[in-house]
């Protein structure tokens, strides 16, 4: 057998070369489009469910949204598991599926399974499917901070002013730490979050840290009054056999302050 071979490779030496050659440029081809992961990622199929129940305790979290969608989710073809935790106005559920499923066919059935979830949850609970993406597809991690100030200082320019303050390029002047902390969470989320999103390849950026700014509308009943504008009605549920926990509203009318809170089950139209 061998001997054949060797035979064979002696008398036909230009094509075993020429067969060498094709088989290494095979190979240096191959190698440029192999794909190589320092840690291989070996996380099974799953899929997350972001719950926002704004409001909500933990215990009212787990109750009237976590446990209502994963029931719902139970009997879901190729599903092998659910896990979920539960915090202050936010729930997160993990579905496993068994490595034969598709990722987009799993997220399908999340997805209508989470549109019949939706008639019984809570009013102002919204459910989001995560990214397609795993623990080991955080790849970067960045912070946003004020660099100090070199050089003389220009006031009027944005930057940092001889008092101490901070001026945006929008002409902002930041004088305290907090509200210097709120602008650098508003420039993550509006400036740079959309930025990398958009890269090729990236699936979510998330932001961590740092305060949401707010705008608060506060009206002054004396001015309403005097252009005759007609103050709006306490909010009330608006579905009275559905378990919800609404925020306390809070209205001020010719200087007496009302509070409202509904919070339980409602049923029959009683609180």
């Amino acid at each position: 057998m061998i001997a054949s071979i060797l035979e064979f490779s002696v008398r036909q030496r230009w094509l075993v070369i020429l067969l060498s050659l094709a088989a290494c440029v095979l190979g240096a081809w191959s190698l440029t489009r192999l794909p190589i992961d320092a840690v291989p990622d070996v996380t099974n199929n799953q899929v997350q469910i972001n719950l926002v129940a704004p409001a909500l305790t933990p215990l009212e979290v787990e109750q009237q949204a976590t446990v209502p969608v994963e029931t719902i989710l139970a009997g879901t073809p190729g599903l092998e598991s659910t896990r979920s935790f539960s915090r202050n106005g936010f729930a997160q559920i993990t579905a496993v599926f068994s490595p034969a499923t598709s990722i987009y066919f799993a997220r399908q059935q999340i997805t209508e399974r989470l549109i019949e979830a939706r008639q019984m949850l809570p009013p102002g609970v919204e459910a989001r499917l995560g990214p397609i993406s795993t623990g080991l597809g955080e790849i970067y991690w960045w912070a946003v901070e004020y660099t100090p100030g070199h050089g003389p200082v220009a006031d009027g320019q944005p930057g940092w002013q001889r008092d101490g303050s901070y001026l945006t390029p929008e002409g902002q002047r930041l004088a305290s730490a907090f509200e210097r902390t709120v602008y650098l969470r508003t420039v993550q989320d509006w400036i740079i979050r959309p930025q990398i999103r958009s890269v090729p390849g990236v699936a979510g950026a998330d932001a961590i840290g740092g305060f949401v700014k707010q705008f608060l509308v506060a009206p002054d009943p004396a001015k309403l009054g005097a252009t005759a504008s007609r103050w709006p009605r306490s909010p009330r549920p608006s579905k009275p056999t559905t378990s919800a926990a609404a925020p306390i509203h809070r209205a001020q009318r010719r200087g007496h302050r009302r509070s409202r809170q509904w919070s339980g089950r409602l049923a029959g139209g009683h609180r």
